[in-house]
């Protein structure tokens, strides 16, 4: 049985792997008022971040049509027995109800299973990654979608923001709305738990936040199967970081990847996390 993978773009899986492993991402939309974007298709990162920091419009996000998905659907229809189709968290986004609606609307008739991954960006990358694995050798896609979602509780993420004014602006800060009082020049650490954004943390300087990323992955090195370090505007911060923990892990299992423009509307610049899954 051949299952496709199909996932959507705040998984923030860098393109030439995504290619590689068959996965087709379904691109959400960035609007700076009337104009309308779609993520890393009709606006890159680049051109995202120098428009977020200058523009007096803050954009705004919104999720896939389930036309979107009715037609990325199809269009891997073809000797497709079955579609995984995994995604950004429920409670951050209305992209898992597009999909299933999406399904409805497919004019192939294959089965498809949506997957809510609870988390978002590379965390959410990982799971896709791991089920993107298996599909090549599972025969079943109930069993499929099943290992999909054990592969969400072995998932880690730990996040760094510069400021949590873009997550206030854009309504996800979820239980991290706590942190909002805190001192200008206090840096946030936030995770994921249940699928919304949770306070971990708070460091004096960036550096110290880094070290608490590295520390993270470090002392959960022996368990670890894949890992992400994620940036949205310091490359060159986040190639240390990785070669870093490249002392403990092998350099074939970390990635590199980078917040997209749906995720940055919400992050802004200056973010960088660590995200990893452990062995089952």
């Amino acid at each position: 049985m051949v299952i496709k993978v199909v996932t959507d773009s705040t998984s923030d899986i860098p393109a030439p792997l995504a290619s590689e492993l068959g996965v087709t991402s379904v691109p959400l939309y960035v609007q700076f008022g009337s104009e309308s974007f779609r993520d890393r298709v009709d606006i890159t990162e680049n051109e995202f971040y120098t428009r977020l920091v200058t523009d007096p419009v803050h954009p705004t996000t919104a999720q896939p049509s389930p036309q979107d998905f009715a037609t990325a659907y199809d269009s891997v229809a073809d000797g497709a027995e079955g579609i995984l189709s995994i995604h950004i968290s429920e409670k951050m986004s209305g992209t898992i109800n597009s999909a299933k609606q999406g399904a409805r609307l497919m004019k192939r008739a294959v089965p498809v299973e949506v997957v809510d991954s609870k988390f978002t960006s590379m965390a959410q990358g990982l799971v896709v990654l791991a089920a993107a694995h298996l599909a090549r050798t599972t025969k079943d896609l109930k069993s499929a979608a099943a290992a999909a979602r054990g592969f969400v509780d072995d998932i880690h993420l730990l996040v760094l923001f510069d400021t949590l004014k873009y997550i206030a602006r854009g309504g996800r800060i979820g239980r991290a709305k706590a942190l909002l009082g805190s001192i200008l020049n206090v840096k946030p650490l936030l995770s994921i738990k249940d699928g919304e954004f949770v306070p971990v943390g708070q460091v004096r300087s960036r550096v110290k936040g880094i070290d608490r990323l590295f520390e993270l992955a470090r002392d959960a090195s022996n368990n670890i199967a894949e890992l992400a370090v994620i940036h949205s505007t310091t490359p060159d911060e986040a190639q240390i970081l990785a070669n870093r923990i490249g002392e403990f892990l092998p350099a074939d299992k970390i990635h590199i990847a980078r917040f997209g423009p749906v995720l940055g509307v919400h992050g802004g610049p200056g973010v960088i996390a660590v995200a990893f899954r452990l062995k089952a």
